[in-house]
């Protein structure tokens, strides 16, 4: 199998994971409070992204101290990403949420040139304009269905982008699963210590394994997302990113009886339209 085939599969894999981790959160219902169910996956998560890095050697705390800055932001950002993601996931349907999340190529593109100064060209600037055009169409502003849980997920978008930007900064030499393991101890702690402030709940068997099941996909995301950068080209690799739209599709069809109205439906296909667009653009330009 050639190099990009094999980065598109474990791309897919990646998508995969991640949503079947959603799916997991959602079919608890909100049983369990938030971040007691955080602080209950946080610690198996951990605890397994701990022994995965060490079996790799990719563990290393004697990082630069702008690069710990940097980490700080970005554990912040995750655990903001973490409440507001879910606590909308809780309240609408899959297919809806992971669409908005759709269009974060284009802010962090759009970032990138804000922030950091990064050129693009007035074929993206387009491109990103149509995009958030697309996003409209999914949380339509001032509709009937247009609720605090659709700030929610808009809120969650923006942090992923803050998380991504900031990530650009850390040094080449920073191993990546000393941030996912600092990331993944951060949010378990700050979970834990919401849940002080909180009567526990009983957890009933089915949303145990639940649980199980969540912490064991975010580490099959992480795993996957990790082995991508190492296999193919990028560029061809990050459109397949995508196939989360499709498993969120199928997944709220299946187990959620949940299936977007026409109007989200095109505003998706506009926003993963831009999105490929955008990706196709920035191929060009590092070539060039």
């Amino acid at each position: 199998m050639s190099p990009n085939m094999t980065g598109a599969l474990l791309m897919m894999a990646s998508m995969a994971a991640f949503t079947a981790n959603d799916i997991f959160v959602k079919l608890t219902g909100g049983a369990v409070p938030l971040f007691q169910f955080l602080f209950l996956r946080g610690i198996l998560s951990t605890l397994m992204v701990l022994g995965f890095a060490r079996y790799l050697g990719a563990l290393r705390f004697d990082l630069r101290r702008s690069d710990w800055i940097i980490v700080a932001i970005r554990c912040v950002a995750e655990i903001a990403t973490a409440y507001f993601f879910l606590t909308a996931l809780f309240h609408m349907p899959l297919a809806n949420i992971t669409a908005i999340l759709q269009i974060l190529p284009l802010t962090v593109t759009l970032g990138a040139a804000i922030f950091f100064s990064e050129v693009i060209g007035w074929r993206r600037m387009i491109a990103i304009a149509i995009g958030f055009c697309g996003m409209l169409l999914i949380v339509r502003p001032g509709a009937e269905g247009f609720n605090v849980w659709s700030v929610y997920a808009l809120c969650a978008m923006m942090c992923v982008t803050i998380r991504d930007l900031v990530t650009r900064q850390l040094s080449k030499d920073v191993p990546s699963m000393t941030v996912t393991f600092v990331v993944s101890f951060a949010v378990m702690a700050f979970s834990g210590l919401v849940t002080l402030t909180n009567p526990w709940v009983a957890i009933s068997v089915p949303n145990l394994w639940m649980i199980v099941g969540s912490s064991f996909c975010i580490l099959g995301g992480y795993f996957f997302s990790i082995q991508v950068m190492r296999a193919g080209d990028v560029g061809f690799i990050a459109p397949f990113r995508y196939v989360s739209l499709v498993f969120a599709l199928l997944a709220g069809w299946f187990l959620f009886d949940e299936w977007p109205d026409t109007i989200t439906l095109v505003g998706a296909a506009i926003v993963v339209g831009t999105g490929l667009f955008t990706l196709y653009r920035e191929r060009h330009a590092s070539r060039a």
